[in-house]
């Protein structure tokens, strides 16, 4: 039951509580989407498996992930803390200590990424291929 359920009912205990409606991405105004588009970008998903690994700092991170931005990564990261997947620990030490790391839904989430990572490490040369015919048939 929801907390918005609870408060429904505590305040009118004599009406029955709404119906609690079936999760499905497919619905427009169903939470489950805003989850997919959390994760969809090639940013999260990579942050995710990275911090698979154990806690990191933000350099740590920036170096493993290659090519983002500190802006991408410091936007990112907050995007993921502030929904519940990733834990930032600050040490309180001068020089400043941060560390990153997964919060038991962000590890329950990247043990199906990093499945999707190995799969994208697999068909790459396949993907890159049937792109490369695409484009050379739309030249004709």
């Amino acid at each position: 039951m929801t907390i918005t359920h609870l408060l429904v009912t505590m305040e009118n205990p004599d009406k029955p509580a709404p119906a609690m409606s079936v999760p499905d991405v497919f619905d427009p105004t169903c939470s489950s989407r805003h989850a997919l588009e959390l994760i969809a970008g090639k940013w999260p998903m990579l942050l995710i498996s990275a911090l698979e690994e154990g806690p990191m700092r933000n350099a740590a991170l920036m170096r493993r992930l290659g090519d983002i931005s500190q802006k991408m990564l410091t936007q990112t990261l907050k995007d993921l803390e502030r929904n519940g997947l990733v834990i930032r620990e600050d040490k309180k030490t001068v020089p400043p200590h941060v560390e990153y790391s997964l919060s038991p839904v962000g590890r329950s989430l990247s043990e199906t990424l990093l499945v999707l990572d190995r799969w994208a490490e697999t068909h790459f040369g396949t993907l890159d291929a049937a792109r490369e015919r695409y484009d050379a048939e739309r030249r004709k």
